[in-house]
């Protein structure tokens, strides 16, 4: 069967190999439910202006549901002559309702027609991925309650830093996971405009309502330029953009989670049944889960940078090479769920070795800065107070001690009028207690924090 999209013009049919290289139903098939959607929305309408009957309107709406059901069913064989979902579906409605079913297609293309469908796709899938987003923020903020009397050890350069609470640690991932959900929220906003009715370039003769349909589909409002939202994927590559993003967030996460659960960090145990073993070593516990979350980056950020591709220098208006954004951010969707979908039962079901990471935090000096701010609280200038506190460290590393272990004479060497209260700031504890800046570690902080998102998310 030739391509309904060829008309009397041609004088011959499409070449065997070029439906096979033009055809996309083999991905864009999962657009039935939209392509559905979009045309009982632009039935009504039809409807509404007189060039559909009551009785028309009806019969052609009960007919795509019943070919929904039957999609649904698997009870649906594809022809790569039929190209893509939409002239599926409109053959199927026509071997149905015959003319009638050829009216459906009045005062629209296929160009607004899969802009249109793959918009409410793409709507579908962010709110999905939001939601998975809230469910990772839960898991974090629900772990601040077990471990919030857990130190951390604080990194920069992956060099030990400054001591941080376990809670403040997951409220971090929070805030970043909140900036994507912030992202996906504004990105719906351009996803969410109706390009149904554009119809190829220019508009049409026919006098639709586009806002009946958009208001049918729940878009926020119409494009207001045919030639530019026939042919836009600013919200495909956003969509991406904010994919990308989130991948590089859980794969951060990913990473810090593989160096704890090492024999070198030993910070983290993880739920066995979210590890794998070695088919030859029988005391591995892999993180794999981890490891293809990391890896999965790669896939996202290559579906960003294949779109970004293809859209490079394309012409006014529609340019089939559009087609190829489906798969691109089929993909990117995909992997994106499937890594937030394990990501949030893992961060619930893993356990902080407490023993282990509260006998490593004598390590790396982490109440330095502290000691430092001490001397720049009685009035000595910060470069000196930094000066000193490193030379302070030198010591303490030749001799192998904590800075709180050192005699008080050592401090008097720094200060004369230093006396017993110096201690007060040493040792991860007292420099917990110390801080006071709005953001920062500090139990009242991170507490207040921490009742600040349970409200936000619904805890």
């Amino acid at each position: 069967m030739d391509s309904p999209s060829r008309s009397g013009v041609f004088d011959a049919a499409a070449d065997n190999r070029v439906a096979s290289f033009t055809e996309s139903i083999s991905f864009d098939a999962r657009l039935y439910s939209h392509d559905i959607l979009g045309s009982i929305a632009h039935a009504k309408m039809l409807q509404e202006i007189g060039i559909l009957t009551a009785d028309e309107a009806v019969a052609i709406e009960t007919t795509l549901l019943e070919i929904k059901t039957k999609i649904e069913a698997g009870d649906f064989q594809t022809n790569i002559a039929l190209e893509d979902i939409h002239m599926h579906i409109e053959a199927l409605l026509i071997d149905e309702l015959g003319d009638v079913g050829r009216k459906l297609h009045t005062g629209r293309s296929r160009n607004d027609q899969v802009s249109t469908d793959f918009r409410l796709w793409v709507r579908t899938a962010l709110d999905n991925v939001d939601q998975l987003l809230l469910n990772l923020q839960q898991s974090f903020v629900n772990r601040c309650h077990d471990d919030h009397d857990v130190i951390l050890p604080g990194y920069t350069h992956l060099q030990r830093a400054q001591p941080v609470l376990a809670s403040h640690y997951w409220l971090a991932y929070c805030e970043k996971l909140q900036r994507d959900r912030q992202r996906i929220a504004d990105c719906r906003k351009r996803v969410n405009v109706s390009s149904l009715g554009v119809a190829a370039v220019a508009g049409t003769s026919i006098p639709i309502n586009r806002d009946t349909t958009a208001e049918l589909l729940g878009f926020d409002g119409v494009a207001a330029n045919s030639l530019d939202v026939s042919s836009d994927r600013d919200f495909v590559l956003e969509s991406a953009f904010v994919l990308s993003t989130i991948a590089i967030h859980l794969s951060g996460w990913a990473e810090e989670w593989i160096l704890w659960k090492t024999a070198e960090f030993d910070f983290i145990d993880l739920p066995h049944e979210f590890c794998t073993g070695s088919s030859i070593m029988p005391q591995k516990i892999n993180p794999d889960v981890l490891e293809l979350i990391r890896g999965k980056t790669g896939r996202v950020v290559g579906s960003l940078q294949t779109l970004l591709m293809i859209l490079k220098g394309l012409p006014l208006a529609y340019n089939r090479d559009l087609q190829e954004d489906k798969p691109a951010l089929f993909d990117a969707f995909d992997a994106i769920t499937a890594c937030l979908n394990i990501a949030a039962p893992l961060v619930a079901g893993a356990s902080l070795n407490r023993e282990k990471i509260a006998a490593s935090l004598d390590k790396g000096f982490l109440d330095a800065t502290t000691l430092m701010e001490y001397l720049i609280l009685r009035g000595t200038p910060q470069r000196t107070a930094h000066h000193l506190i490193g030379s302070l460290v030198a010591v303490a590393t030749e001799q192998n001690v904590a800075l709180k272990d050192l005699p008080l004479e050592e401090f008097q060497k720094l200060d004369a009028d230093l006396d017993e209260d110096v201690y007060g700031v040493l040792g991860v504890q007292n420099a917990i207690a110390a801080f006071t800046s709005f953001g920062s570690t500090a139990p009242d902080q991170v507490a207040a924090q921490i009742t600040a998102w349970k409200e936000r998310l619904g805890l």
